[in-house]
């Protein structure tokens, strides 16, 4: 089985529609893929609803990516299969994506202090119907030859935490959100929590204490992980007695990612499903030309 377990659509900040990402999904020959966009479960029908024409099986799994905040160190921490109308993390969803307009609103208004000529009809054409993030912002950049590439946007220079066009904006404390996932009978994973090219990075003693707290697992074999940083992760996933996950961060034609680039063991994902109750795994019908 080829497991993906962390992508995005244009739900949030990906390119791929949902049911684009699930058809993308089945032709790169995957068997399981996670839709995670950024704090918001918006794009979940319509993938869903796309699986029955696949001209394979695939097996959806529900879930968000949820933006946090730690000792001033952002970090992201990956929801599955929890209750998408709880309404405690339901509350909380809703007061970060209601904060991303404002946010961005001021990330723009900073780079124009800054000399770029971007404005924000540009970056809400970019976004579209998505959930307003820095990704949209970092694709105008692009557009306006500012950098080469979004991920050259993510430095200090620009959009990355402390960046000069940085703006801070609503994030759960990764306690809370632990709590709140497990509350609505979901999983919870650590995202990429050694991608240091993003910027600061919460230490390891950070992961001993969210451990200790209820996390469910940690995201080890990521593209923005090299091979000496996947070996310390997976050692103390073991330690602390984690489940260590895989994925490919899918963001479609924004970052230079193909969707299975890092996937996940089959034992840790029945792990996974065994302990949500929340929701559980879509499967398609597949087989279907």
């Amino acid at each position: 089985m080829r497991i993906d377990l962390h992508t995005h659509s244009t739900a949030s900040d990906g390119t791929d529609t949902p049911a684009e990402l699930v058809r993308n999904a089945a032709t790169a020959g995957l068997d399981v893929i996670a839709l995670t966009d950024h704090d918001t479960t918006r794009g979940h029908a319509e993938a869903i609803a796309a699986l029955p024409d696949l001209d394979r099986d695939l097996t959806l799994v529900t879930g968000a990516e949820l933006s946090c905040r730690l000792d001033g160190i952002s970090l992201h921490l990956l929801a599955y299969l929890f209750d998408p109308d709880e309404p405690e993390l339901l509350k909380e969803r809703e007061l970060v994506r209601d904060d991303r307009v404002p946010r961005a609103r001021t990330m723009v208004r900073k780079l124009q202090e800054l000399g770029v000529p971007i404005t924000w009809e540009q970056v809400t054409r970019i976004a579209g119907d998505a959930s307003l993030g820095r990704p949209h912002i970092a694709t105008a950049l692009v557009e306006l030859g500012v950098v080469a590439t979004v991920s050259d946007a993510f430095t200090p220079e620009w959009l990355a935490d402390g960046g000069r066009a940085y703006a801070e904006k609503h994030e759960l404390d990764p306690f809370e959100a632990i709590r709140l996932v497990k509350a609505a009978g979901g999983v919870s994973v650590f995202a990429h929590p050694q991608a240091v090219k993003r910027g600061r990075v919460v230490p390891e003693s950070a992961m001993v204490r969210l451990a200790a707290a209820g996390l469910d697992g940690i995201e080890v074999d990521h593209v923005d992980h090299d091979a000496p940083t996947r070996a310390r992760l997976r050692g103390l996933a073991a330690e602390l007695g984690l489940l260590p996950t895989g994925s490919s961060d899918y963001h479609g034609s924004r970052k230079f990612v193909e969707l299975g680039a890092c996937t996940t063991d089959p034992e840790i994902y029945g792990e996974i499903t065994r302990r949500a109750s929340g929701a559980f795994p879509v499967p398609g019908a597949g087989g279907r030309a």
